[in-house]
């Protein structure tokens, strides 16, 4: 049975699909007044949209400013990717065969990055490089996971917003995520398991230095 959402939880996945897409980037005032008007919602709506926001380390309250999208802290990456190991590694090492639709959603996440790469739009290849992997975390099957994952990879999104320079930042992982698909359609768990792994460790490397400071 699926349960209905509510107005602020509607609105609070739609400000955290924001964050997601790039549109929303740290340091960026989410103005209770505006949202009222965007969303037609009542104040205490959107001020239930934001709590769960700031619930899912998205957004926190700066004095004389209110509510901001969050800089995430260097202790914080780290534990991102303690999170990606113990997810990705056990959806890919518990899964069940690679099914026609599974394969196929994780091919439209690519073909979407590829696409957007050509375009040089570096946010979006972000983006859709971060769903091929809420794709892998859905081998597992779980609503739960998924759920949570999603938190996760926003989180995420406001890390790489950090880069300097977001074409060097992106650049490397396209390949790497087709690779990781083609063993999967392969049924070559062991290897796809083996090349996530040195996937996140880079991922991890490139991650905190951007919070390296001389």
């Amino acid at each position: 049975m699926t349960l209905s959402l509510s107005l602020a939880d509607q609105i609070a996945l739609e400000l955290r699909a924001d964050i997601i897409g790039g549109r929303l980037l740290p340091g960026m005032a989410l103005v209770e007044a505006e949202l009222v008007r965007a969303y037609n919602a009542s104040r205490n709506t959107i001020r239930e949209a934001l709590h769960r926001l700031e619930r899912e380390g998205l957004t926190r309250y700066v004095r004389n400013k209110g509510v901001v999208v969050r800089r995430l802290e260097r202790e914080e990456v780290r534990d991102l990717f303690v999170v990606r190991r113990t997810l990705e590694l056990q959806a890919i090492a518990q899964s069940g065969a690679f099914t026609q639709d599974q394969s196929e959603r994780m091919q439209n996440a690519i073909e979407a990055t590829a696409l957007a790469r050509e375009r040089e739009d570096w946010r979006a290849v972000a983006t859709h490089s971060l769903l091929v992997h809420q794709q892998i975390v859905g081998l597992m099957r779980s609503p739960l996971f998924d759920e949570f994952f999603a938190q996760v990879i926003a989180q995420l999104r406001l890390v790489f917003c950090a880069a300097p320079d977001e074409q060097r930042f992106q650049s490397p992982w396209l390949e790497r995520d087709l690779e990781i698909h083609t063993l999967l359609a392969n049924n070559n768990k062991l290897a796809a398991g083996e090349a996530m792994s040195l996937y996140l460790d880079d991922s991890e490397r490139q991650s905190l230095a951007l919070f390296t400071f001389p």
